[in-house]
């Protein structure tokens, strides 16, 4: 575990942006019932760790993705950090949308891309990977060549490491599930009782009760 990983998980337990209720979990849109809320966009209200986040995203897209021409967000929450991401690097900014839009030029994709053009794809959460690799489906679908995905926060599941595994798309997040549930331990925001069941709900998400 990298002190990266630690220190953003730390940061979201500390400002709110994920809060743990394994008593009394909440209710995913999928119908899902999760013992973890996680809302990253509450990090751009705090300046510090908004530019932590953003030169940790610079350094991972770097790291892995040097060769990226463009950064393209995934609507709505991954439009502001890759837009910080974007402006740091002095790189055009995209952005899909979930569908087209329904009237003017229609358009999913939002800004100035070519076929061939490298691009990264930023997210501020990867849950399932579905609505993720659904943006980059549309990416692709106009030629742009996608070399991966960034984020802040990852659960983890094994069902997304599968989905993007068999889209051939490599992704690094931040932070996770293993270093949030460490951290959240060490500074007491969940007892020693109560791991179990959270680690449960990570490795079956859709059988959790």
């Amino acid at each position: 575990m990298t002190t990266t990983e630690r220190e953003i998980a730390a940061a979201l337990l500390e400002i709110g942006a994920v809060k743990l209720s394994p008593q009394e979990p909440f209710k995913w849109a999928s119908g899902w019932l999760s013992p973890i809320y996680c809302d990253n966009r509450l990090t751009l209200s705090y300046p510090t760790l908004r530019t932590q986040i953003k030169e940790a995203l610079v350094a991972l897209l770097q790291t892995h993705f040097a060769q990226a021409q463009a950064v393209a967000g995934v609507a709505t929450a991954g439009i502001p950090q890759a837009a910080l991401v974007a402006d740091a690097l002095e790189l055009p900014l995209l952005y899909v949308r979930p569908a087209p839009k329904s009237h003017g030029t229609k358009s999913q994709i939002e800004g100035k891309y070519e076929k061939g053009q490298k691009v990264v794809v930023l997210e501020d959460l990867i849950s399932t990977g579905k609505s993720s690799l659904a943006a980059l489906e549309v990416l692709r679908s106009e030629g742009v060549e996608v070399l991966g995905m960034i984020a802040i926060f990852s659960y983890g599941f094994p069902l997304a490491k599968e989905a993007f595994e068999a889209a051939n798309v490599p992704f690094y997040t931040l932070s996770n599930y293993t270093a949030l549930l460490t951290e959240a331990l060490r500074k007491e925001y969940i007892q020693e009782e109560e791991l179990a069941t959270l680690q449960e709900w990570r490795n079956a998400p859709e059988k959790w009760k």
